[in-house]
């Protein structure tokens, strides 16, 4: 189970790395071109009003939110990064990492669902808690004995 979480842990930062290649790719004006002509080419359905709102959105921002939103996302990633890699090795300190870290979000996605409810954010809460119970019993139950430092005697004579 540990490794599952470590891969949904590693989608995550795919997702927010690709999401940040594509903020970047959208300062090239001839890809935005391409982009809404794309847009104008398609019925409105679901993929144009999503791709809409994210280009109508992005364009709204400043420079300086454009990197504050950039460097969150990437700092995001980063996290997620430490928290697949630590879970995929099986590591007792990776598992408390990512207990604190998922359910001090779990309060964000809360008022995220009551102000803005949908499927998605209602799966990602439910996907937090579950990771956060299975989490919590796993480390509360499975005791790993810490290492012993002392086994041996000093060599005689020190």
């Amino acid at each position: 189970m540990l490794r599952t979480i470590a891969l949904y842990k590693m989608l995550k930062v795919i997702i927010l790395l690709l999401a940040v290649w594509g903020e970047v790719q959208l300062h090239d004006s001839t890809l935005v071109a391409r982009i809404l002509s794309w847009l104008s080419a398609r019925p409105h359905g679901l993929e144009h009003d999503l791709v809409t709102k994210g280009i109508v959105w992005f364009s709204g921002l400043s420079e300086e939110r454009v990197h504050q939103v950039r460097l969150i996302t990437l700092t995001y990633a980063a996290v997620f990064a430490v928290e697949g890699v630590g879970l995929w090795m099986q590591r007792r300190w990776a598992e408390w990492l990512t207990v604190v870290i998922t359910a001090s979000l779990i309060p964000l996605e809360l008022w995220e669902l009551i102000h803005k409810a949908s499927v998605g954010s209602s799966l990602v809460l439910l996907a937090n808690c579950l990771i956060v119970g299975y989490l919590y019993w796993h480390v509360s139950t499975h005791h790993k004995p810490a290492p012993r430092l002392l086994d041996k005697a000093p060599p005689e004579g020190s």
